[in-house]
Parts: structure tokens; sequence; C-alpha cells
């Protein structure tokens, strides 16, 4: 990964001078082909980890900076330093920089927090925790809930025999569906702010659907949960030794938590003509306040979190950088795909923008709803949002406005149907493997797609007859 790094850096080197003032990419003139550099990276992502884990462990940064390489230098070929120079930086400093400096912020505070104490997983119990952890996810991200909850879920009912389904119903709930209504809770919604999405408009937007989906889950577990319960007890002897009360070590970084939620807030309502050229790319006072803000918000939680705590959380870095290098390569690879899909009907992805159009002319949000869901089950949902969002026009004035239906049912479809596998949303790997450490036997792939399609694609049948028509 050193040499790859370092083959990017001496790139960028070569790129930068020539970038200002380079022009827009016109996506009519595109090649289909320019797209697979970002097909590659993304099934690379949805298929290696199963077919070749050993590898993907070890190279997935190759893998990555491979795929980018492949798109930077023909198109440095064909079209020039100066304009893929202007796409490098773009990438890079509108998008790629504030994205991950969010997560890590996230990451790293939710990680120097721990919940230590024994709870007893009464169905009651069980579905409170979900439903903090579905309203903690939209404020603190569903990987830091998730990080949050888990073990103390986990162990609320190791004295329980069936446990799978506790697990499964969480990354239902509180790894994906609780995420859906701030820029917080899950990566594609950030990137719409990015956009220009308002910070609140997935809040007023999205809510009716979040609460009908949280309610189904949620009675749906409780249900079966006590159905569990009333037929199985629980065991003689709990594992886990009874305390007073439950004490949350490093909760100082709650406060952390708070200023990043200003700090995001405030890069959206602070209006400034303040601005910066960085090669041809604008980048505002507020942006720039934001992410030195979340710099600092980041140092300050490892300087004052204990070392125990991040032993208890087992908090490292090694999930950070594969989403840090990982998406290095999906926001270079996207761009010409962006580009292609902005040329609307008469460019090279006409056919995809007709499928989620109307006879009339007009977006179908059922359409957009199903498509952004099906390609977010498999793929990585924040690239997935940011392809239908662009198919959509990529406008978000008009989107929030005109066509608030479509952009609701790509938000909705992005974030809810990330939960119909394993590899849909970032969290639901990690909380699989957090489970089975913990010596709880998950299905596997296909068997946990097994409970997904029985118990959530009728709910988002439901739920586009009622929000997406």
């Amino acid at each position: 990964m050193k040499a790859a790094a370092t083959l990017a850096a001496g790139l960028a080197a070569l790129l930068l001078p020539a970038a200002a003032g380079a022009a827009e990419i016109d996506g009519a003139a595109l090649s289909p082909l320019w797209a697979v550099p970002f097909a590659g990276i993304l099934l690379s992502i949805a298929l290696l980890p199963m077919l070749a884990p050993g590898f993907w462990h070890h190279h997935f940064g190759k893998v990555a900076a491979a795929w980018s390489l492949a798109f930077l230098l023909p198109f440095a070929a064909a079209f020039g330093p100066a304009a893929t120079g202007s796409q490098f930086v773009h990438a890079l400093v509108g998008e790629y920089i504030p994205f991950i400096l969010l997560l890590t912020a996230l990451f790293t505070v939710a990680g120097g927090i721990h919940i230590r104490g024994n709870l007893h997983g009464s169905p009651g119990l069980n579905t409170v925790i979900l439903a903090i952890g579905a309203v903690l996810a939209s404020v603190m991200g569903t990987t830091g809930a998730s990080m949050l909850l888990i073990r103390p879920l986990i162990r609320a009912n190791d004295n329980r025999r069936h446990r799978v389904h506790v697990v499964v119903f969480f990354i239902f709930i509180v790894s994906n569906v609780g995420g859906s209504l701030t820029p917080l809770g899950d990566p594609p919604l950030f990137l719409g702010f990015l956009k220009g999405v308002d910070f609140f408009w997935t809040t007023v937007h999205l809510l009716p659907d979040t609460l009908f989906m949280l309610a189904a889950l949620l009675a749906g577990f409780y249900a079966l949960d006590r159905f569990y319960y009333r037929n199985e007890g629980v065991m003689p002897l709990d594992p886990t030794p009874d305390t007073r009360g439950v004490v949350f070590d490093g909760a100082a970084n709650f406060w952390l938590l708070a200023a990043i939620v200003g700090l995001v807030l405030m890069s959206g309502v602070w209006q400034s003509t303040v601005a910066f050229d960085v090669f041809g790319t604008p980048v505002g006072l507020p942006g720039l306040v934001r992410d030195a803000g979340l710099i600092a918000v980041t140092l300050v939680s490892l300087k004052i979190t204990r070392r125990e705590v991040h032993e208890a959380n087992q908090f490292g870095w090694e999930p950070m950088l594969e989403v840090a290098k990982l998406f290095a390569g999906i926001f270079l690879t996207i761009v010409p795909v962006i580009a292609m899909l902005k040329a609307g009907t008469e460019g090279p992805f006409g056919a995809i923008v007709a499928a989620v159009t109307r006879p009339d002319g007009q977006p179908s949000p059922a359409a957009y709803f199903w498509a952004t869901g099906a390609l977010s089950s498999f793929l990585d949902n924040a690239p997935t949002y940011l392809v239908f969002f662009n198919t959509a026009g990529g406008d978000a004035a008009t989107l929030m406005t005109t066509h608030a239906a479509t952009l609701a049912a790509i938000s909705a479809g992005a974030v809810f149907m990330g939960a119909n596998s394993y590899i849909g949303n970032a969290p639901n790997l990690m909380v699989k493997a957090i489970a089975e450490s913990r010596g709880v036997r998950m299905p596997s792939f296909f068997g946990y797609m097994a409970w997904s399609c029985g118990i959530l694609l009728p709910l988002f049948v439901i739920a586009t007859f009622i929000f997406f028509r």
C-alpha cells in the first residue's frame, strides 16, 4: 500500500499545477467503458471478502489503488493533465476529505464510550435497547451506535439460548434503518448534505417512513423475542456476574458527540461568501471550520479517553483505514459515472435514466426506491446514493422541492435496504464479527438474507404503496 500511496502522490503532484480552470466533463461524449473502474471496485468490495478473504484482508488497499489508476491514467492520456487534475482535486477536497473526517470523528468518539455492567435481556429490555439504538443511529451514525450498544446487548442476553434473532434485528434497526433521519446517521445522507441537501430535510421528509419501519420491526422483534423467552426461559447460571447499575466509561465523549452535531449543523446553516479556490474547486469557510473542528474533536477524544476504555471496546484503526482506502478509490472512479448520468437520456446511461422515469417524463419515486435499494443491498450504499442522486438530476434545490418524493425514495432506499445483506452497510459485518467473537452462531450470508427477505421485503413493499407511489 505504501508503494500505491507514493504513486498516487506522484500523480497528484504531476496533475495539480495544471488543474486550475479545467473544464467540466461532457458526460454525453464519454463511452460507458469509463464506468468499468467504478464497477470493478464495487464488485471487488462485494465479492473478494467472500471469495478470497485472505487476499482481501492484506491487499484491499492495493486493489483500490489499482482501480483508481485504471481510471486516472487513461483519463489523463485521453483528456490531458488539466482535466484529470481538476477532477482529482474536486473528488479529494470537495467530497472525500469532509466525508472521511466526519466518519473518523464519529468512529473515534463512539470508540471512547464503553457501557459497563450487566443487564438482563428480557423482551421488554431488548426492545428498549433497540429503540434507543435507533434514535442514537441518527445522532452518532449507524456505525457509532452499533459499536456502542452491540456488546452490552449481547452481554444482556448471554444467558439466553436463542440470541441470533436479537443480533439480526439489531442490524436491521440500529445498523441501518435508524440512521435515516440526519446526515450524521448514514454516509449516503452526509454525501447528500455535501451536495446541498439541508441538514433537517431528511428528518422532515423521512420521518413517517422511518417511524413506520421502526414500529413494524420493533413490534415484530418483541413478539418473536417474547415467544422464545416464554418457551425457553433463561439458563440457570448467568455467564456475566451482576453489577450495581450500568456505568458509562469515557462519558466525556458524549460532549464531543454534541460538538460533532454542532459542527455539521453549523456548516449547513452558516452562509458565508468567503471561499478559497483550491485548483479549481471552491472550498467555503463554513466547511473549513467544520473540518478543522472535526479534526480537533478526534484529537481531543484520543487524548481524554483512557486506554482501558479503548481496550474494553477493542478499539483499533483497521476498520477506519479500510473505509478510508476503499472510499478514496470510490470517489475517484465514480467521477465519469456521475458525468454520464448527468447527461440524462441523451447520455451513455440513458437506459438507466429511462427505467426510473415515468412515461410523462417525471421521475418515478417507487422505481428510484427499489433501484437504489437493490444496489445498496449488495454494493456500498454511499456511492449508490450518489449514482441515483445524479440520475435524478443532481441539483439539490430541485430535488428538495419539485422532486422531494424522488429524493426521499433515493434516501430511504439507500439507508433502509443496506440491511438486506451483510455487505449492504459497513456496520453489518462489524456487528456480525463481534457477535461471533462472543459465541453467537450467526447465520451464513444467504442464511441472513433469508431473514431479511422474509422480514424486510414485505415491509418495503408496503412502504412503497404508502409513501412512494
